[in-house]
């Protein structure tokens, strides 16, 4: 379980620091708050953020509950996909968000197949099948 606790520790770090750097991104703006528009860094970087707050409020549950079911060396690297592809949508998304379309799908997938892996343990754990 330490793998899993590490991942989802970075994610939050992650996301922590999307949250640090839309703040900088405001502050090199010289945008006001409550203004959320205006400077199309800002924009972009405050979109990252608010996207990987979306994102992961799917992801934590689905990695905590797979790993209920499953071991950490099969949940622990699909939960790092999903740390890379977050990353790679960051790096996208404040260049030329058009080309954020990997780094989404390396994010996202990943939830999916956790919410998959959790569905099946708990079937299995319903059927008294073990995992």
């Amino acid at each position: 379980m330490p793998a899993i606790a590490f991942v989802a520790a970075l994610a939050v770090v992650q996301y922590l620091a999307f949250g640090w750097l839309t703040g900088r991104a405001r502050a090199k703006s010289g945008l006001k708050a409550p203004a959320m528009t205006g400077d199309a860094g800002f924009e972009r970087m405050y979109r990252v953020q608010m996207n990987t707050i979306e994102v992961m409020m799917a992801f934590l549950p689905a990695l905590y509950l797979a790993s209920l079911f499953w071991p950490a060396y099969v949940v622990a690297p699909i939960a790092a996909i999903y740390l890379i592809g977050r990353h790679l949508f960051w790096r996208a998304y404040v260049t030329d968000p058009a080309k954020r379309g990997l780094g989404f799908m390396l994010s996202i997938v990943p939830v999916f197949v956790l919410l998959i892996l959790a569905l099946i343990g708990a079937v299995m754990g319903l059927l008294g099948v073990g995992a």
